[in-house]
């Protein structure tokens, strides 16, 4: 049995090795669209940290992707030193700061604001966490928005751009490389990073899911008075899960600003969150291959429907926009699949079933 594991993650882990080199083959549209999935499955990930462990549900999310993306951008793009006679006269040709800096302190602030934010709402449950998380994650794109006067720090809706690749071990991901007189492009060389970061999670969430931590997050998920009853410390571990759950939304977002290259308010709209929740819910509250497989359906599908909402548009003489039929068959296509599996695509298996009662033989 443990062989037959053993070969199916191997044979797994390969295709995943080469999936990019065959995509690429169609061009970069479908491997940046792959590594966008990876963002999105990082993302969901640790909202499931939030929604499916501790089962406090967080419609702003978003706001952590936000904070770890303008962290990356401020400190690795010339934005301050063109904005800041100080940063000017230290750093003239502007911030580029190395990766094992930028990196954690994207993860660390968006884990402090994730504290932050949970501190007022520990006595919040169900739609009233939503609406107060709904909130935040609105505040801090209004404050990204309007961050522009008397400093400029965000530059506004207007964003900020020539933000550096990513640089390590002499590689820049941002050019193609040459190996062994095989090019890969820049697009393929940040699905192995973020692919990298993706397995990383993986095995810190299942850890994570099988420890003691896990544990108390699911009992107070279950029921809070009586998990408090039994001794667990409810008000530390949810701020816990708060900022776990955050720290992948500021790292995920470390990751957009150097991929893109650009960033600005519009990337992170109250759509994205409720996006990301909805990925959560489709694959399967609180069980990992379901987050994984509701992730990659969300993020792919809107694409994928790309292509079927031209011809539609086509047979209707051009009366309705191509993107918002693509939304509506996106919109559908989530209805159908919850009616059909109401639990999501892959739920977790059932726990807490009493065991059954031997019958005595007569």
């Amino acid at each position: 049995m443990q062989k037959n594991k053993l070969f199916v993650f191997l044979l797994a882990g390969l295709g995943l090795l080469l999936v990019p080199l065959f995509a690429q083959q169609l061009g970069n549209g479908p491997v940046r669209i792959i590594d966008l999935a990876l963002l999105y499955v990082l993302l969901a990930l640790g909202l499931n940290i939030v929604v499916g462990y501790a089962g406090l549900l967080d419609l702003g999310y978003v706001a952590f992707y936000a904070v770890g993306a303008y962290m990356f951008a401020l400190l690795s793009s010339p934005h301050l030193s063109e904005n800041f006679e100080t940063f000017r006269a230290a750093f003239p040709d502007g911030l580029h700061s190395p990766l094992w800096i930028v990196i954690p302190l994207g993860a660390g602030l968006a884990a402090f604001f994730g504290v932050m934010l949970g501190s007022p709402t520990l006595k919040l449950r169900g739609d009233y966490l939503a609406i107060v998380t709904l909130g935040f994650g609105e505040i801090i794109r209004v404050f990204l928005n309007n961050l522009e006067y008397p400093a400029n720090i965000t530059n506004g809706p207007r964003g900020i751009g020539q933000i550096d690749s990513f640089h390590f071990w002499g590689i820049d991901l941002g050019k193609s490389l040459e190996v062994f007189g095989y090019t890969l492009p820049s697009v393929t060389l940040y699905y192995y990073l973020f692919l990298a970061l993706v397995v990383a999670s993986v095995v810190i969430c299942y850890r994570l899911e099988n420890s003691r931590i896990g544990r108390a997050w699911m009992a107070i998920r279950e029921d809070e008075i009586a998990a408090k009853a039994m001794g667990i410390n409810t008000r530390n571990l949810k701020l816990l899960a708060f900022g776990m759950g955050a720290t992948f939304g500021g790292v995920a977002g470390s990751m957009f600003a150097s991929f893109q290259g650009f960033v600005s308010p519009e990337s992170f709209s109250l759509q994205e969150s409720v996006m990301i929740v909805a990925m959560v819910v489709l694959g399967g509250i609180g069980h990992i291959p379901g987050v994984i497989l509701g992730a990659l359906l969300l993020s792919a599908l809107p694409e994928v429907l790309r292509y079927a909402a031209g011809p539609l548009q086509e047979m209707t003489g051009g009366r309705l926009d191509a993107a918002i039929l693509r939304q509506l068959l996106v919109a559908l296509a989530m209805i159908s699949i919850m009616l059909i599996r109401p639990r999501g695509l892959w739920p977790a298996p059932e726990h807490g079933k009493a065991a059954p009662i031997p019958q005595n033989n007569k």
